[in-house]
C-alpha cells in the first residue's frame, strides 16, 4: 500500500528547475528516500520524463558503493549527460559521500541538470545547509505523517483513528504495520538504535545514560514551560544527577539538529519582543515521544498540543507561544497564548483546548485571545465535536477533525 505525500510532492513540482540544490530533511524514517525515489521519480516519469534523463543513485545501496568517491560519483553522473535537455539528479543518502559538498556545488554549474538530494539527520541537517551551499540550496523539511495522511490509509473513523494516531505516531512503516506488538516493537528499537545513537555518532558523545533521560524528561512535560536550569535541577532532585546548564543546552541543541524535537520562543504580544527563557519543547513524532516513556502517560492534552504544533509547521508557518499582560487597578496577570502562527504578513492566535463544556470554561480559554487589541484571526481548537463557528466576541471555534483533515481550515 502506498501513502500519497501530495504536500510535499507540490512543494518539490513548485520548486523544479529554480536552479537551487533541493535538500530534502527531517527526522529519520518520516519518509525522505521514498518521496524522491518513488513518488517524485513516478511523476516525472508520468510527466514525459525520459528514464535516461532521470540519474538516480541511492548511495546507501551496496551495489553502488563505488560512487561514495566523490570523484567517480561526479564522472559517472556527467557521463550520463549527452546532450543539451534537462536531467534530474537524485541522490539518496549525499552525506555517505566524502566532500560531497564541492560535487553538488560542481553540478550546479551544468546548466540543464536539476538537482535533489536527501540525508540521514545523524551527518546532514538543516545547520549544515548553510554553511555547505551557501545559499544555493534550499531545504524541503519532511514531517512524519500528518493526521490527513495518517486517515488516508486508516480504514476505522476518525475517533479510532485519532486514538491509533496519539499512541504511535505517523511514520509511514508504523502506520502500515498490522499489530499492537509490532508497532511498539520497531518504534523502541528506533529509540534505542537509530535516534539517540544518531545524536551520540554525530557530536562525537560518549555513550551514557544523560542524553536519553533527558529526552524522556522532556516526553513526560511536552507544551510546559522550562529552561536549562529547570532540566539541571530535576536531574538533581529526582536522578541524584549533577549536569550543567551548559551540557543540557549543548544535549537540546543536538536534539534540534536531529529532528527529534522543536522548540518553541514565547513572544510578548503587547511588548513585541521575544523572552528568552523558559520556552517549550515538542516533537517531531508522537510515537517516538511515547517510546521514550514506554507507552506509560496518555496526557491527550499535551498531545494534541504536540499535534497542533506539528501541523503548525507543516502547513508553513513559524510558530511561537505567546504572553499577554492582563492588567487592572490591583492586579497584574500573564496570560499564555498557546501558539502564534506567522506566515508572511498573517497572523493567527491559537488556543488548544481538550474540551469547554462550560461557559466558565470558555471564557477562561477566550481570556487571552481577547485581552490582543488587533485585527489578526483568533480560534479555539477543540477535541469535542462541534460545529465550526464565530461567536459575538470575534473568537473562532473548530474541532480538530476540521482542523487536521482541511489543508485550508486556518483559512475561512
Amino acid at each position: 500500500m502506498e501513502i500519497k505525500r501530495d504536500f510535499y510532492l507540490k512543494k518539490l513540482i513548485e520548486a523544479k528547475e529554480d536552479n537551487l540544490i533541493k535538500i530534502i530533511t527531517g527526522i529519520r524514517r518520516c519518509g525522505k528516500s521514498y518521496l524522491l525515489n518513488n513518488i517524485f521519480y513516478n511523476y516525472l516519469m508520468a510527466n514525459g520524463v525520459r528514464e535516461d534523463h532521470i540519474i538516480k543513485i541511492a548511495l546507501d545501496d551496496k551495489k553502488n558503493s563505488e560512487f561514495l568517491d566523490a570523484d567517480k560519483l561526479d564522472e559517472y553522473v556527467r557521463s550520463k549527460i549527452v546532450d543539451n535537455n534537462l536531467y534530474y539528479i537524485l541522490l539518496d543518502e549525499i552525506q555517505l559521500v566524502k566532500d560531497f559538498e564541492f560535487v553538488l556545488n560542481g553540478f550546479l554549474r551544468i546548466n540543464n541538470v536539476d538537482i535533489y538530494v536527501t540525508g540521514s539527520n545523524s551527518k546532514f541537517l538543516s545547520s549544515d545547509i548553510i554553511t555547505e551551499f551557501r545559499g544555493r540550496g534550499e531545504e524541503i523539511k519532511v514531517y512524519p505523517l500528518s493526521f490527513q495522511e495518517f486517515m488516508s490509509v486508516y480504514k476505522e473513523n476518525e475517533l479510532k483513528g485519532w486514538s491509533e494516531y496519539i499512541t504511535y505516531g505517523g511514520l509511514p512503516l508504523v502506520v502500515l504495520m498490522n499489530t499492537d506488538e509490532r508497532k511498539m516493537k520497531y518504534l523502541e528499537e528506533q529509540r534505542k538504535n537509530v535516534y539517540i545513537n544518531d545524536v551520540i555518532e554525530r557530536n562525537n558523545l560518549k555513550e551514557n545514560n544523560e542524553l536519553e533521560t533527558l529526552v524522556q524528561i522532556i516526553s513526560s512535560s511536552i507544551g510546559s514551560l522550562t529552561n536549562q536550569k529547570r532540566l539541571s535541577d530535576t536531574f538533581k532532585s529526582e536522578m541524584n544527577l549533577d549536569i550543567s546548564q551548559n551540557t543540557i543546552g549543548q544535549y537540546l541543541k543536538f536534539l534540534e539538529e536531529a529532528f527529534i524535537v522543536e522548540k518553541a520562543n514565547r513572544y510578548d504580544v503587547k511588548g513585541k519582543k521575544y523572552i528568552n527563557t523558559p520556552i517549550k519543547y515538542y516533537f517531531s513524532d508522537i510515537g517516538i515521544r511515547n517510546s521514550f516513556i514506554n507507552f506509560r502517560q496518555d496526557e491527550e492534552t499535551h498531545i494534541m498540543e504536540n499535534i497542533i504544533f506539528l501541523e503548525l509547521k507543516r502547513r508553513g508557518y513559524n510558530v511561537d507561544v505567546g504572553i499577554v499582560e492582563d492588567r487592572g487597578k490591583d492586579y497584574y496577570k500573564q496570560l499564555e497564548v498557546d501558539f502564534i502562527a506567522n506566515k508572511g504578513n498573517n497572523r493567527i492566535y491559537i488556543q488548544s483546548a481538550y474540551s469547554i463544556p462550560t461557559k466558565e470554561k470558555r471564557e477562561q480559554e477566550e481570556r487571552s485571545l481577547l485581552k490582543i487589541n488587533d485585527a489578526f484571526k483568533k480560534i479555539i481548537i477543540v477535541k469535542d465535536y462541534i460545529k465550526r463557528g464565530r461567536d459575538e466576541k470575534g473568537v473562532i471555534t473548530m474541532n480538530i477533525f476540521d482542523f487536521l483533515l482541511d489543508e485550508k481550515s486556518l483559512e475561512y
